[in-house]
């Protein structure tokens, strides 16, 4: 087993880091990997209705990016940068107390300590309760009108390595940087194997017989947390909240027992599926914290076939895949991917793993 972090490093330009989406998503690449035959064979993501079985149930990660980042000044008068890191808390503690109070990341040219008030847009008051190493935690003074203006006036945070010329808000981004059957408010990153579906096409994997059953894991800031680590095997994986519905719950146990392949749209549904089933790849319906790491020499119990982006070099996500198709014949299909020009990371290109 491969278990140095220099294993998952490959070099990639960073002209092949999509900037933006395909103007039709299901335009984008689509590299097939045949596990069992060792191929690999060139689509366009739209071919997946031709790829997949007409018994295939997919799983789709139904979470909704929150438009997390704002601006504001400190007391002192210097800009600050706010990242809620954890809506869900917020929102618990919004019904309980009556104000949006969580884990934020601040930037600033010097960190605001306990008991700093920092002035947002539109005169929206917020301080600081606790700061516990890198993250603070914020209490938002303006109770319930506080998610109205968050809806109005927040910033999607796109990844780091997405680059905007303009600074301040790019409205485009709130939609492009969804999957179209995004419902449940609380990520702060999106769940990018999704972004490839559009409705004509889901509408077209349905009159092939193609069940979908829809999970919920809300991508937190940690997916994009550098390992740091030699070893990965010492690497403590973000925990992430989850929920499985008794209704997807029994549509994926009974594809099972129909002898049906689980095929997982992206690594947040992988790890979810696999954080909770059981042995024999049966799962049960519940909520709760995803903290599970997948790397070479995990044996996957639920998950028949995956479809995902590409990863960055020396990232849990790259180490989830080589898991579930070998190191080398993953870092093979980049290599293939890269040569043959396909886009990479969030807004980039798709794979099929089967």
């Amino acid at each position: 087993m491969m278990f140095q972090l220099s294993d998952y490093d490959y070099d990639l330009p960073k002209e092949m880091i999509a900037q933006t989406p395909c103007e039709n998503r299901s335009d984008s690449k689509l590299l097939h990997l045949d596990r069992k035959a060792g191929t690999i064979f060139h689509h366009q993501f739209a071919d997946i209705a031709k790829l997949l079985r007409s018994d295939d149930l997919l799983v789709i990660n139904n979470t909704r990016v929150v438009p997390a980042r704002l601006f504001g000044v400190k007391e002192t008068g210097g800009k600050v940068e706010v990242l809620i890191i954890d809506y869900a808390l917020g929102i618990k503690n919004l019904k309980k107390t009556g104000f949006f109070q969580c884990d934020c990341l601040v930037k600033a040219s010097k960190s605001p300590k306990k008991g700093a008030m920092l002035l947002l847009e539109k005169n929206v008051e917020a301080r600081v309760e606790q700061v516990k190493g890198s993250v603070s935690e914020i209490r938002f003074l303006n109770g319930n009108k506080f998610l109205e203006f968050l809806k109005k006036f927040g910033q999607i945070p796109l990844p780091p390595y997405i680059k905007r010329d303009d600074p301040g808000f790019n409205q485009k981004d709130k939609e492009d940087y969804q999957t179209i059957y995004a419902s449940k408010e609380g990520a702060v990153a999106a769940p990018t194997a999704g972004l490839h579906f559009t409705k004509p096409l889901m509408e077209t994997l349905e009159k092939k017989g193609i069940e979908f059953a829809q999970i919920t894991l809300h991508v937190g800031y940690g997916t994009f947390v550098p390992v740091k680590v030699n070893d990965i095997r010492d690497h403590q994986i973000h925990s992430e909240t989850f929920s499985l519905s008794m209704e997807a719950a029994d549509k994926i146990n009974r594809a099972r027992q129909q002898n049906r392949r689980v095929v997982a749209v992206g690594t947040t549904s992988v790890r979810t599926l696999e954080f909770v089933c059981d042995e024999k790849g049966w799962v049960n319906a519940q909520t709760g914290q995803c903290n599970l790491f997948i790397y070479p020499g995990y044996d996957f119990k639920c998950v028949d076939a995956m479809i995902t982006n590409f990863h960055l070099p020396e990232s849990t996500l790259l180490m989830l895949v080589s898991a579930f198709y070998g190191r080398q014949k993953i870092l093979d299909a980049y290599k293939e991917a890269k040569d043959n020009n396909y886009r990479f990371f969030s807004y980039g290109d798709a794979m099929l793993i089967e």
